[in-house]
């Protein structure tokens, strides 16, 4: 845990909608040294586990997961909304508190056997991760770990994510 970055992510209230507290990272990836200490400390939890190639979930999960993928001189994938990725797709649909979603991954991204690091900035109620996890396993992939830079332990997400390897930098124990 490295709760001195949690100085440098700014809660907005009532965002995206009223009574969301939204963590927004935008102001951590403005400071260098903050950037550095997130990376860093990702990198710490995954260096040993024979990744080969880091998957990101759209959006924000692009930026750490691209520099993790470059640190560990390893492949970077994406995993997008639908619609998105131009070649063939496999694809997955999770239930939401209200309705539904869809992800999305290049069916050629990742080689049968190959261990891969999951990486999004934020576990809420990790449905979204549990679907981009199933994705990786449906095209042959093993994910090694899931990292993100804050869990909102109150969601329980970290539950759906049982069976794998979850990694966190910053808990936030309440909307407050």
């Amino acid at each position: 845990m490295s709760a001195g970055l949690k100085k440098y992510i700014r809660s907005v209230k009532d965002f995206p909608k009223e009574g969301i507290m939204f963590r927004d990272i935008t102001t951590l990836l403005k400071d260098p040294e903050a950037m550095k200490i997130t990376l860093d400390k990702l990198y710490e939890y995954a260096k040993n586990l024979n990744i080969t190639k880091v998957v990101g979930i759209e959006a924000r999960g692009f930026i750490f997961g691209a520099l993790l993928a470059e640190r560990l001189g390893v492949g970077f994938v994406p995993i997008r909304k639908p619609g998105k990725l131009p070649a063939q797709t496999e694809s997955v649909t999770y239930d939401l508190e209200y309705g539904t979603d869809t992800i999305e991954i290049h069916k050629d991204a990742i080689n049968i056997g190959e261990r891969v690091l999951l990486h999004d900035d934020l576990l809420a109620t990790g449905g979204t991760a549990k679907a981009a996890a199933s994705l990786i396993e449906n095209i042959g992939g093993e994910v090694a770990q899931i990292s993100f830079i804050i869990e909102l332990t109150f969601l329980h997400g970290r539950e759906k994510l049982q069976n794998y390897d979850v990694k966190t930098l910053v808990e936030y124990e309440s909307e407050d």
